[in-house]
């Protein structure tokens, strides 16, 4: 038998937040939280195109369930910032609860539309973005041959891996405020360089030769200046997708 995957730190979201959850508006709420860093109920409306009423109580519901907190050190008088409860969220298995279960199907739709949109956007920025960070970036997919028990290893060893650079960054989300990523205020310019993600470049690593030299890209220091700090939004896709389960055990 296959041992089940290691306990990691980040929470398992109970059958009341995964409905809760599953709500169109309260996913990009916090997808932009994520992304962007702390911002007000009136900075989210601006941008989604919502009411200031709507946000508020979108970022309550998503505040009662723990996804979000708020930012103590941030606004003046009644004004809240929002930010992403540090830890991170997995969702388990799936529940026995008919609604809940429903509601991570949406949940895990939800996860490869977006998966799919962030791949898209960093191919468009990256022609752009500073050589520094696409060459720390990567493109990568790998066909392996492996049992089941080499499968469970492979990935708790991976996530292992990014549970050490996790905690490494949920240490930056309570820096002092001068240090805090710059709030999302207002419609998002024509190129917004804080939404670059993952990766540029063929399956061995090797830099992408999209034309650009590292004279015609920004300096690092550039792209992050406006948010005072030299760190940027990186988010890692991993799967573990036996596709050909199936066929093997037919064969």
């Amino acid at each position: 038998m296959v041992k089940r995957s290691k306990s990691f730190s980040a929470r398992t979201l109970d059958a009341n937040a995964l409905k809760s959850f599953a709500h169109p508006l309260r996913l990009r709420m916090y997808e932009l939280l994520d992304e962007r860093g702390p911002s007000t109920a009136t900075g989210l409306a601006a941008l989604l195109g919502q009411n200031t009423g709507a946000t508020s109580y979108h970022l309550r519901e998503l505040a009662r369930h723990g996804m979000i907190e708020v930012v103590p050190e941030m606004g003046r008088g009644k004004e809240k910032y929002w930010r992403v409860v540090p830890g991170g969220f997995s969702y388990g298995e799936p529940p026995p609860d008919t609604e809940a279960a429903s509601a991570l199907e949406f949940l895990l739709d939800d996860v490869v539309r977006q998966r799919s949109a962030e791949l898209s956007r960093w191919r468009e920025e990256l022609s752009r973005a500073p050589v520094e960070w696409v060459e720390a970036s990567v493109f990568g997919r790998r066909s392996l041959r492996l049992t089941v028990a080499e499968t469970a290893e492979l990935r708790d060893e991976v996530l292992e891996v990014l549970e050490r650079y996790r905690t490494m960054s949920d240490r930056r989300e309570h820096e002092t405020p001068a240090q805090v990523r710059m709030s999302i205020q207002g419609p998002t310019p024509a190129r917004d360089p804080t939404v670059a993600q993952a990766g540029p470049t063929a399956q061995d690593g090797s830099p992408a030769p999209d034309g650009a030299t590292a004279q015609d890209r920004p300096a690092e220091q550039d792209w992050s200046a406006a948010h005072g700090r030299s760190t940027g939004h990186v988010v890692i896709h991993f799967d573990v997708l036996p596709l050909g389960a199936l066929g093997d055990a037919e064969a």
